[in-house]
């Protein structure tokens, strides 16, 4: 398996994003899977490297990144050291930086016979399911969505209207990172940047105009996303396809960091619903 880690994404006034690639030189023409990290989350999160060495061996260039305002940086990917990057992320910048990984991706592997640069499917885990999903619908080089505890509505996520009143008077407000025990800033930019931009960022709104195929994957036991998102996403879309793992937490019963040499049941049911659903 060849495993290019760590490419820097330079973009003209932009931050950079950080990318790899797992992919294996026996296979011909194969077709590329972009992951997309949710709230919180970076592309060295947990377990994820092993889903992408399942992939790869299944027969996929399997890509995944860090967003560019996630809180990682070029030398550190890992946590969250620059945390006010990480509070002047917005929405859009996410679609930004997936658009960017997904030009990059064809340039990047353009002469290269093993890579299949016309079928890209994208997955994404919850906020970055919604994101995914949203760049699916205005992305006609997509050819197939994978969600994974997906979240199906990003307005309801902001708070009350006293909330909010009160974040726009502070200007930023705080969220711990149970883990990391930092304090992690939000902006007041975020709420004014999803307002601007509502109805592109209408996660309804694109999953009823989806073009292709669409799986959707989401735990029994998920307390972060219920499930009853995933039920929205499907009903809004009722050609997809909905699987539910029973038993399963919001990351699919793994953890960060995840010691083992091997996934959880409940991961490994997820890759072959996924990759069941993309052959």
């Amino acid at each position: 398996m060849k495993i290019d880690k760590n490419i820097i994404l330079q973009r003209n006034g932009k931050k950079p994003i950080l990318i790899d690639a797992f992919y294996t030189e026996s296979y011909k023409r194969q077709p590329i899977v972009i992951f997309c990290h949710g709230y919180k989350g970076f592309k060295d999160w947990g377990a994820w490297h092993l889903m992408a060495e399942a992939f790869a061996e299944a027969g996929f260039c399997f890509i995944k990144f860090n967003f560019s305002h996630n809180g990682g940086t070029m030398d550190n990917p890992i946590d969250f050291p620059d945390l006010e990057a990480f509070g002047n992320n917005n929405f859009t910048k996410e679609l930004d930086d997936l658009d960017d990984i997904i030009t990059w991706t064809e340039n990047y592997f353009k002469n290269n016979p093993n890579i299949n640069i016309n079928e890209i499917s994208l997955i994404g885990h919850s906020r970055g399911g919604g994101i995914t999903l949203l760049k699916a619908a205005e992305h006609t080089r997509v050819t197939k969505l994978i969600s994974l505890a997906s979240v199906s509505d990003f307005g309801v996520r902001f708070g009350s209207d006293s909330e909010i009143e009160a974040w726009k008077n502070k200007g930023v407000k705080y969220i711990v990172n149970g883990r990391t025990k930092q304090q992690m800033p939000h902006y007041y930019q975020f709420f004014e940047d999803f307002k601007a931009n509502e109805n592109r960022l209408h996660i309804e709104t694109a999953a009823k105009q989806l073009p292709m195929p669409q799986l959707i994957i989401h735990g029994s036991n998920d307390s972060a996303v219920d499930i009853s998102e995933a039920k929205r996403l499907h009903q809004w879309n009722p050609d997809s396809q909905l699987k539910i793992v029973e038993g399963a937490n919001h990351v699919f019963n793994t953890r960060h960091p995840w010691e083992k040499n091997e996934l959880s049941e409940e991961l490994k049911t997820v890759i072959n619903y996924s990759i069941n659903f993309l052959k």
